[in-house]
């Protein structure tokens, strides 16, 4: 895979205004070809301290970002930094590498669909840039072997899901009420039942006791109704 940063040690005209910021930006690009990427990134900042919209000063701080290593390096600063270059610089052909770069950045994160549109716009900028127009090339290609076609496919995949799990919560309601229904169905019966077996047990009681009473009643001697007779 192709891709690179694109440095610019940029030394347009330099107005009276401007010497302070300037002499830092120069300062700032000896240590960067010297790989001193703090240092750089010190004379850079002071740059901006005394002119913050310095497009040179905002993209070359950008590439600082993406040469440190380890937790020093913060990609999504570096973006922020080229983004602010863009908007601050009025030549196209240098808005153009800003734009460049942070397509660099979202490619490296296999964030294709940012990158492409990074990528649209430096060609906007300038439409002659080969390298941008393979990279872009390249993006949509690793884009579309990932499954996502852009916009318009990411919305479709979000309509499909949503549709699968409205299918999946509706066969889980209608499961739910077919489970309840055949629990409640037994309960029903089970009572049923019991209130059966419980009928049947007075009854065969009271049978008992009637039968009870008799034979005691058969077996109890007369002796009432023999003094009645006296």
């Amino acid at each position: 895979m192709r891709r690179y940063i694109l440095f610019l040690l940029m030394m347009g005209a330099v107005t009276l205004h401007a010497q302070t910021d300037r002499q830092h930006i120069r300062l700032g690009n000896k240590q960067y070809r010297k790989g001193n990427y703090d240092k750089a990134e010190v004379e850079y900042s002071k740059a901006l301290e005394k002119n913050k919209r310095n497009s040179q000063a905002l993209y070359n701080l950008g590439c600082v970002m993406l040469q440190k290593e380890g937790e020093e390096r913060n990609d999504s600063v570096a973006i922020s930094r080229f983004l602010d270059a863009a908007k601050a610089e009025k030549d196209k052909i240098r808005r153009a590498k800003s734009y460049h770069n942070i397509g660099v950045v979202f490619q490296a994160h296999e964030d294709y669909g940012q990158a492409i549109e990074a990528y649209k716009e430096s060609l906007r900028c300038n439409p002659r840039d080969n390298q941008t127009r393979y990279n872009l090339a390249l993006c949509q290609k690793l884009l579309k072997k990932q499954g996502g076609g852009g916009k318009n496919n990411q919305k479709e995949q979000k309509q499909q899901q949503d549709k699968k799990q409205d299918e999946k919560n509706n066969e889980q309601q209608k499961q739910k009420k077919e489970d309840e229904k055949k629990q409640q169905q037994p309960q029903d019966n089970q009572m049923s039942k019991e209130n059966a077996e419980q009928l049947l047990n007075a009854a065969m009681q009271e049978e008992k006791n009637t039968q009870q009473r008799m034979q005691k009643a058969m077996t109890k001697p007369r002796t009432k109704s023999l003094q009645k007779n006296w």
